[in-house]
């Protein structure tokens, strides 16, 4: 029987959880999580998606409000885990944690290391325009992501797709890639490869204040932009002083007729912006009601004319 302590937060973490859990040869002997959290317009105390999934599988969660602790320490060694598995935690392990296994601190990440470290590789990955991206598992070390890889899968990324598409098809990469890391490891057939870090780059945690549009960037660029801060931290622009979220858009005409932001167009497509290289057609925004409405649902409840200008 394999022995697994796993730590993980939000839904990322959850489908690694749920097929780790399924495997009547592994044994999830505690989970560990953040602490219940305010949220919402009540600011209640509400659980992470990953302590909900454990207690349906009838698993023992801790939520420490900090993991380095003497106290920790000894918990989790008493628990003699074979691995610890790691998704999306939201706290840094000291080394005397990462020790603990007897075999490997396993983490899985959102990116093809050693492209993208940090916290928002996702949002990188659509952010620049990247025609792939995927999952890897590594040997956890002190330093951020730095550690040496086990396994990575692949997957495309759509020029449509958002960080919420992007994130639903990664998740269930990594609930399959942290089973067959395991499992090879197991078996003796899984050498740690170190990384190389000279190419590494990073993608750190993103502010609400990141999502704020620039229409002076190119056409494409605005599009990769939007979809990336979808759903979080939202892409935004103002419209007589006005916030405005945007949640998709796709690239229009090659040319700018106007200066950067005015609106150009209103059609069947969508409402056209002009950006600093061509024109974005946003397809779908926040209305007044604070609901997410296709271009045409908005237009129908608001004033918006040619000419007028996004900020």
């Amino acid at each position: 029987m394999t022995r697994i302590v796993f730590m993980g937060t939000p839904d990322f973490a959850v489908p690694p959880l749920k097929a780790l859990a399924a495997r009547p040869d592994f044994e999830i002997c505690r989970v560990i999580t953040q602490p219940d959290r305010p949220k919402g317009r009540g600011r209640k105390p509400s659980p992470p998606p990953v302590k909900t999934a454990a207690l349906d599988l009838g698993l023992t969660v801790s939520q420490p409000e900090k993991l380095n602790t003497d106290a920790m320490v000894e918990e989790l060694t008493a628990l003699a885990p074979d691995y610890l598995v790691v998704a999306a935690y939201g706290q840094i392990l000291s080394q005397r944690i990462l020790d603990i296994p007897k075999k490997y601190p396993v983490n899985i990440h959102a990116s093809l290391l050693p492209r993208y470290r940090g916290a928002a590789p996702i949002q990188a990955a659509i952010r620049n325009r990247d025609n792939k991206s995927g999952v890897t598992t590594m040997v956890m070390a002190k330093e951020l992501d730095a550690g040496d890889i086990l396994l990575f899968k692949e997957t495309p990324i759509h020029p449509e797709d958002t960080a919420r598409d992007l994130h639903d098809q990664l998740t269930k990469l990594g609930a399959d890639l942290i089973l067959d890391t395991i499992d090879q490891i197991n078996a003796g057939r899984l050498t740690p490869t170190p990384q190389d870090a000279e190419n590494a780059t990073y993608a750190p945690m993103l502010k609400k204040e990141d999502g704020q549009i620039d229409w002076t960037q190119s056409h494409l660029d605005v599009v990769a932009h939007i979809h990336a801060m979808t759903p979080w931290p939202g892409a935004f622009t103002r419209l007589a002083g006005r916030r405005i979220k945007v949640f998709t858009a796709a690239p229009g005409q090659d040319e700018a007729p106007d200066r950067p932001g005015t609106v150009c167009a209103v059609d069947e497509q969508g409402i056209h912006v002009v950006a600093g290289t061509g024109v974005v057609i946003i397809r779908e925004l926040m209305g007044k009601s604070g609901k997410r409405l296709s271009a045409d649902a908005f237009l129908r409840g608001h004033s918006l004319a040619v000419s007028d200008r996004f900020e």
